[in-house]
């Protein structure tokens, strides 16, 4: 996710913010002004936000000073003017009881706000810090403008003040919130990295005139939702803005593909990630640490794999355990030399790209536009929605906000850095909740009443999303056969990745779940193509068969000749480009009669692979009855077990 968020507590937590991440993250000095310490740090000094600024008597883009920090998140949420207010009742012969009350915000809490810091996607920042000032402006533009958008939606839909007994009765903020926003340039590891510190309040005001506190635990439930708006909102504008466009890209094998500014080099990013080198690093330490913890009798403490969820808290573990001493920051254009340099010099990229990196990207988002268009079919993006949430989510329950964020996740890859119609995300949640999801809620309380937090399940079962037939297993290498006397366990031992050591065993994991998502959205699409019949919805499924070139580019019939005609003949180098770009294939801007083209095809692509399945279960029971011969035992006999076995031989 490009959205973090942290709770601010009245006391130690606030005034490590004051200390040091209002002035860029650095250490700011004993007895120094807030301002003046900014301007020695080289950043810009914190704005306000928000539409509660009004109820406040304040504005959007006023300066925030220490002492409006002070009283609204380091003294248990008091209005940010309140010593001023204090001191003007007072004046006028106020009690000092009634003062201090007339200052406060409601009553008293611990919890005073919640810190979401929001970053850009890397190309976007390397863009930022190594192009020119128009490119650096028109970043910085987009990336404010995505904060702000983020936090209007977080006001209107997201953000809630409980109030009566037991927190019974919930309101949407009618004013607004109010936050404090302040921008950071770097890294600890003095690498670029531009992002801000969106300080907000959990003080609201309700209906009537009262201020009460937002609930939190909404705030972070929706975090997930916030990062995709904001991925697709700076990503759509700085592409539009410049000419750009985006792509995925792995990461991580078995993991969600990262949306990315085409034409930046790989390379790049991974010269900034010297600090998520270390951070792997050391988790891999943890991890071996985890699957070999022992109990005081000898058996595992632990699972003996790796879980997902395991593996974000000892990632978090790692990250706190190698987190560096903060640098002596300095001005933005003192560091952007710096990182230009640096960049030419250790990153491996040659010096010409780097240069005009801003003129590669735009290359490569033609060539990415000219084939690609923004076609968003809201039906299939339900299917998919629904699928990935359904399997990603433990026990396949989730809520209304999973849908919405894996809605946005989709449209980004769909539109590969356009714009979208407003409430086009929406839609595709409102089509997934009613076509492919079963409302499952008991509601005990208010809450489970209300429809953020109304339980869905897919109308499908795990067991239906299973219908690709098992391939026969491949006959053994005589040659490969391990030699007789091997221990059985060797046999199934796979083969050791590249610069793992002799003997050195992999940690064991949990697969990760987005790869089963995946194959749950395809076997999805697959039972919805097997089970339609002409018709409306026999549009949609024949697009979404168009969709889907790879299966053109390797055809099941080798031995199938094209049937003769005057029509056109499908442009097999085109779609192999398209593959290799890792251009997402449901954006293909195909016509009527390519489609029709296409749709032929994949029946005929059906009707073959039902007759190969025919002939490998006739094929099945010729084998059942076939003789054995001397030399099929001699090469499948199975190795004969070592003189010890079970527990005696290590096992």
């Amino acid at each position: 996710m490009t959205v973090d968020i942290k709770v601010i507590r009245a006391g130690q937590m606030y005034r490590y913010y004051l200390r040091q991440t209002v002035v860029g993250d650095g250490r700011r000095p004993a007895r120094t002004p807030l301002r003046a310490a900014q301007e020695q740090a080289g950043v810009p000094a914190g704005r306000w936000m928000g539409r509660g600024l009004a109820a406040l008597g304040l504005a959007p883009g006023e300066e925030v000073t220490e002492v409006q920090l002070r009283n609204l998140f380091g003294e248990w949420g008091r209005h940010p003017d309140a010593d001023r207010i204090e001191a003007d009742l007072l004046a006028k012969g106020e009690s000092p009881k009634k003062a201090f009350k007339a200052g406060a915000l409601g009553r008293q809490v611990a919890v005073t706000g919640v810190d979401f810091v929001f970053r850009p996607q890397p190309t976007i920042y390397l863009l930022w810090a190594l192009g020119g000032d128009e490119t650096r402006l028109v970043i910085e533009a987009a990336h404010e403008r995505a904060i702000v958008r983020v936090l209007e939606w977080i006001e209107d839909e997201v953000a809630v003040i409980r109030y009566g007994k037991d927190g019974a009765h919930r309101v949407r903020p009618p004013g607004g919130l109010v936050a404090a926003r302040f921008r950071h340039y770097e890294a600890r590891s003095g690498m670029p990295l531009l992002h801000d510190h969106l300080l907000l309040s959990v003080k609201g005001q309700r209906l009537d005139g009262k201020w009460g506190s937002v609930h939190s635990l909404a705030l972070y439930e929706n975090t997930v939702a916030a990062s995709a708006l904001y991925n697709e909102l700076v990503a759509a504008e700085v592409c539009e803005e410049l000419g750009l466009a985006t792509e995925p890209r792995t990461v991580t094998p078995g993991r969600r593909p990262v949306m990315e500014i085409a034409g930046v080099p790989h390379d790049l990013i991974r010269w900034t990630s010297r600090r998520s080198d270390q951070i792997a690093a050391c988790r891999e330490d943890l991890e071996h640490e985890y699957v070999t913890a022992v109990k005081d009798d000898g058996t595992l403490k632990f699972l003996p794999v790796v879980s997902e969820t395991t593996r974000a808290k000892l990632n978090g573990i790692a990250a706190r355990k190698t987190r560096p001493p903060k640098q002596k920051t300095r001005p933005i254009a003192q560091l952007r030399a710096w990182w230009k340099t640096s960049a030419i010099l250790t990153s491996g990229v040659a010096a010409d790209v780097i240069n005009s990196l801003l003129a590669y990207a735009r290359a490569a988002a033609a060539a990415i536009r000219a084939r690609v268009a923004a076609v968003v079919d809201v039906a299939l993006a339900a299917v998919d929605v629904a699928a990935v949430v359904f399997v990603m989510n433990g026990g396949g329950r989730f809520h209304r906000r999973h849908l919405l964020a894996e809605s946005r996740r989709h449209l980004a890859l769909v539109l590969r850095g356009r714009r979208r119609d407003p409430g086009l995300d929406e839609d595709i949640v409102r089509a997934a909740i009613s076509t492919y999801c079963v409302d499952i809620s008991e509601p005990k309380s208010t809450r489970g009443l209300l429809a953020d937090y109304r339980l869905y399940t897919a109308r499908w079962a795990l067991s239906d999303l299973v219908t690709a037939r098992r391939p026969p297993a491949a006959v053994p290498d005589p040659d490969r056969l391990p030699p007789p006397g091997t221990p059985a366990l060797l046999t199934l031992a796979t083969p050791r990745p590249p610069g793992q050591a002799v003997g050195e065993r992999a940690i064991p994991r949990v697969p990760l779940s987005y790869d089963r998502a995946v194959l749950a959205g395809a076997a999805v699409r697959e039972n919805l193509r097997a089970s339609v019949v002409r018709g409306p919805a026999y549009d949609v499924v024949a697009h979404q068969q168009a969709a889907m070139p790879e299966q053109l580019l390797a055809p099941e019939d080798d031995d199938h000749e094209p049937e003769a005609g005057p029509r056109e003949a499908i442009d097999m180098t085109a779609l192999r480009t398209l593959r290799e770009s890792r251009t997402d294939v449901e954006a293909l801007d195909l016509t009527a009669d390519r489609l029709r083209h296409l749709q032929d095809t994949f029946t005929k692509a059906a009707d073959n692979s039902r007759t190969r399945a025919t002939r490998y279960t006739e094929q099945d029971d010729v084998d059942a009855v076939r003789p054995v011969r001397q030399d099929d035992q001699q090469a499948h006999r199975p190795p004969e077990p070592g003189p010890h076995r079970g527990r005696e031989a290590g096992h």
